[in-house]
């Protein structure tokens, strides 16, 4: 962004757009936008009806800088440090994955579950987010279900930091109980069930990361790895998944499309649950299975 005559924030973002699509950046003048506006500390609205405006050197200097970021592929949130989710938005960075749109569903499941009293103790519930990185869940569902109590558990010492600030940021921190600790472990140590558990865990087959987009390389990649077949986390949380459930509980993992069957195989397995199906996301692909732990034996 040499070029002597862009100063004004409509030139800046017309040869910083140029840039960004010429590298393949998707939204290039989306991404233009956004980070200018970070920058300057504006809205994208704000940034738009002042078009006219000159930057000075510092501006100039900071705005280039940005924008070698994300011509480095880093992600756009991760400059911004932060994304929306459910409407929220959410602290990141690059110990915690991007909060997907797609995750959404299991807050969408999840309270419609409890709206039709399909859980129980309905009144005041106990909700267990499992892999949570960001938070992005069980921050969500606190904003949602102003009578629950919540647990809030990932490996990353890192991630339940950001957790615990987004929580923090949200207003729900007296609500959330923070665990560090691989998969069920920390949950056992502390002896309590759940009427609910949601879980984004790492799905992504090991040998598939190198062909995800130049971005996802600045995610964590433990936190996208799910080993050999994708399936490693996925395993042990429905393996064992029913035990931390009261019966007529629920627990809903997200996962990739092509691991849904395999995932109700699994749990018909461990004759544990009663009901079980899975959802499809906004693009009409399987993304969630959920099932309901056996009140008895007819359930």
């Amino acid at each position: 962004m040499r070029e002597a005559k862009a100063r004004t924030i409509i030139d800046l973002l017309k040869v910083a757009s140029g840039y960004l699509k010429q590298r393949d950046v998707k939204s290039p003048r989306l991404n233009a936008e956004v980070l200018l506006a970070h920058l300057l500390g504006l809205t994208r609205i704000q940034l738009y009806l002042q078009f006219d405006r000159l930057l000075n050197e510092d501006e100039l200097s900071g705005y280039r800088a940005l924008i070698k970021r994300r011509l480095n592929r880093e992600p756009l949130q991760y400059i911004t440090g932060t994304q929306e989710f459910w409407s929220l938005d959410l602290s990141i960075g690059p110990s915690v994955l991007v909060p997907r749109p797609e995750s959404e569903l299991l807050v969408e499941k999840s309270l419609s579950l409890l709206g039709h009293g399909m859980i129980p103790h309905a009144e005041q519930p106990r909700i267990l987010d499992l892999c949570t990185g960001s938070g992005a869940l069980a921050v969500a569902l606190a904003t949602e279900i102003r009578n629950g109590s919540f647990w809030a558990s990932d490996i990353s010492s890192e991630a339940i930091t950001f957790a615990r600030s987004n929580a923090c940021r949200h207003g729900v921190e007296r609500r959330i109980q923070f665990l560090t600790g691989d998969l069920w472990k920390p949950v056992q140590e502390q002896g309590v069930v759940f009427d609910l558990i949601v879980s984004n865990p790492p799905y992504i087959p090991s040998d598939a990361l190198q062909t995800l987009s130049p971005e996802v390389g600045h995610e964590p990649q433990s936190a996208l790895d799910g080993g050999e077949d994708g399936m490693f986390y996925i395993r042990g949380i429905l393996a064992d998944g029913a035990r931390y459930l009261y019966p007529g509980g629920w627990i809903l993992v997200e996962m990739d499309p092509d691991q849904t069957l395999k995932a109700l195989e699994l749990m018909e397995q461990t004759g544990e649950y009663g009901s079980k199906e899975r959802v499809k996301d906004y693009s009409r692909l399987y993304r969630v299975v959920m099932a309901r732990k056996q009140v008895d034996a007819g359930d």
